[in-house]
């Protein structure tokens, strides 16, 4: 049955009268066979969206299926690549066409000529289940890549090929099934974008994502295989935030999907990427590192799709036994996409334009994260962090709200501290994680007993000088009574020795989590032998004087990740100055 072209509304195109063409199934458009997908069958009517720009497309050129969802590539060679939403290779494609991708681009996401060394694992008469690793070769320094049978297939090894030398398309293992079918496995699986991968069990998220970021760790950490919206206006520190926990956190591959950002600041990103170092093995970061570039002016429908390729890729290394960060920066750009397509869909609008499934998206998406038990018998995870980017700073627009529904770690971004240099720019006041509870055990366990009850005093102070400075606005720091001026200092000391850092200091811009306590500890037991003295009636001004609080501060600085136990000294040095105020 030829199918053509009756109308063109910029990536969406229609076709009249019945076709043979399936619901979600990917498609060629036009002569430039440009990428497309069936998103709406009616009795006289099919609807597509097309991935690539249309312009120059005519009516009656023809449309033709795949028979297959769209799907990804998943094998050797993702690593250290950067693809733009529908999985085409940009570095590949600047080679052949230059700066911009050529309509209907038929350059494959995988290099099919680059020889890999494959280390088979199975033999004749093996049984292979769905999911099961029956090869591995290096990837890249940093990661072994780990050959799965794709999950809906399984059967008995008929043939295998001996480890070595092979490509990409080379036959490794011949399968037949259990309807008898002749199966050829080579390195490669195709897996459909928008299908969750599927897994053997969900287990409880009771382990923190390390950062190093001491406003993240301590106040409002992330558990692994959990998901976290990053909200913030322009300029409050998103992708610099981003960045940072790419750069440290203890996740063994970052997939980083740009969705819908301005060119120059994408292409700030890729150098910065490029020219990273993984400080665990001062090996480039690239290596272990997808990059996904879908920049606002390429077609609306491909930014649409990027977040489920990206996502895709991260389940496919977290079945290898991985954990995956998956940073989306931003959902706003990819909603607006929605909006987009639902508009010249001519779909019913709900709040603000989005389309009444605005929320449903975003859940399938937040959903694919997790901590699992993989089909081979692994652990792995995908922790989400999608950058959310509210028109004028507004939180209560749709795509905040409902990202708030779906997700249980909030880290707001305020404008006001990042133009006072204040990074990461996190709220405290507006930000919550609703992990700390299943961490607790952890922290109990591995970082120290008395880790929880620090952060909650520490919180409780933060949340007593928010509301003190409504008053101090009023009638000024000088009225309150000693104790809470005493308050107002160890906030200052939380607020700026411990929750500010610096990105650029070599010793700041990474914290474990040894010095994140002791640096709590230090501050708590310098407020508790404060309050002592103000309960003798010695005012705070006395105390301040001796210069503790500022000395206090500069912690983050004057001690490096090396040297800890230099941070003992200070419990010493703070009775020391209280001594001459006494």
């Amino acid at each position: 049955m030829e199918n053509k072209i009756y109308s063109i509304n910029g990536p969406v195109i229609t076709i009249k009268g019945e076709t043979d063409l399936m619901m979600m199934e990917m498609v060629y458009v036009g002569n430039d066979r440009l990428l497309g997908e069936v998103i709406g069958i009616e009795r006289n009517e099919t609807i597509i969206q097309v991935y690539e720009t249309t312009t120059g497309l005519k009516i009656n050129e023809p449309v033709i299926g795949s028979k297959s969802p769209l799907s990804c590539v998943l094998g050797p060679g993702l690593m250290s690549n950067t693809y733009d939403g529908i999985q085409r290779p940009l570095k590949a494609i600047a080679d052949r066409y230059g700066a911009f991708i050529d309509a209907g681009s038929d350059i494959l996401p995988l290099d099919i000529n680059k020889v890999w060394d494959v280390e088979v694992s199975v033999k004749v008469d093996d049984r292979l289940e769905g999911g099961q690793i029956y090869a591995q070769c290096q990837e890249t320094a940093l990661i072994k890549h780990k050959l799965m049978l794709a999950p809906d297939l399984c059967g008995i090894v008929i043939d295998v090929k001996p480890s070595g030398l092979y490509k990409i398309n080379d036959v490794i293992i011949k399968l037949k099934d259990d309807n008898g079918k002749i199966h050829d496995i080579d390195l490669t699986q195709k897996w459909p974008i928008r299908h969750a991968r599927p897994i053997k069990d969900r287990k409880t998220l009771n382990m923190p994502l390390a950062t190093g970021q001491r406003v993240i760790d301590t106040l409002f950490a992330i558990a692994k295989g959990g998901a976290a919206a990053v909200p913030g206006g322009f300029g409050a520190g998103k992708t610099m935030t981003q960045h940072q926990i790419a750069k440290w956190c203890d996740a063994d591959i970052i997939v980083y999907v740009g969705c819908g950002e301005r060119g120059n600041e994408m292409t700030q990103a890729l150098e910065e990427f490029s020219e990273l170092i993984d400080p665990k093995s001062q090996r480039p970061l690239l290596e272990r590192t997808i990059l996904i570039a879908n920049t606002s002016n390429m077609p609306v429908a491909a930014r649409e799709a990027s977040i489920y390729t990206g996502v895709t890729m991260a389940e496919y290394y977290r079945d290898m036994g991985y954990h995956v960060a998956l940073m989306a920066d931003s959902t706003s750009r990819w909603a607006e996409a929605l909006r987009e397509i639902s508009g010249r869909l001519e779909e019913m609008p709900a709040e603000e334009g989005f389309p009444a499934y605005l929320p449903s998206r975003l859940s399938q998406f937040y959903e694919r994260a997790g901590y699992v038990d993989t089909l081979n018998d692994q652990q792995g995870s995908v922790t989400i962090i999608g950058a959310v980017s509210p028109q004028g700073g507004d939180f209560s627009e749709p795509v905040t709200q409902n990202t708030k529904r779906f997700v249980r770690c909030f880290w707001a971004l305020d404008k006001s501290l990042a133009y006072a240099r204040h990074f990461p720019a996190i709220n405290w006041t507006s930000s919550y994680s609703e992990y700390i509870d299943d961490l607790a055990r952890w922290y109990n366990e591995n970082v120290a007993r008395d880790f929880t009850s620090l952060r909650a005093e520490m919180v409780k102070i933060l949340h007593e000088e928010s509301a003190l400075n409504e008053i101090v606005k009023l009638i000024g720091a000088d009225i309150l009574p000693d104790d809470q001026k005493l308050t107002m200092e160890i906030a200052r000391c939380v607020r700026v020795g411990f929750l500010q850092q610096n990105a650029f200091h070599p010793d700041d811009t990474y914290v474990p989590y040894e010095k994140q306590y002791k640096m709590m500890k230090i501050i708590d037991y310098l407020y508790k032998e404060a309050k002592t003295l103000i309960n003798k009636k010695i005012p705070t001004r006395l105390i301040a004087e001796t210069g503790i609080f500022d000395r206090i501060i500069k912690i983050k600085y004057d001690v490096s990740n090396d040297h800890l136990e230099l941070l003992d000294e200070y419990f010493h040095e703070i009775d020391q100055a209280l001594a001459k105020v006494e």
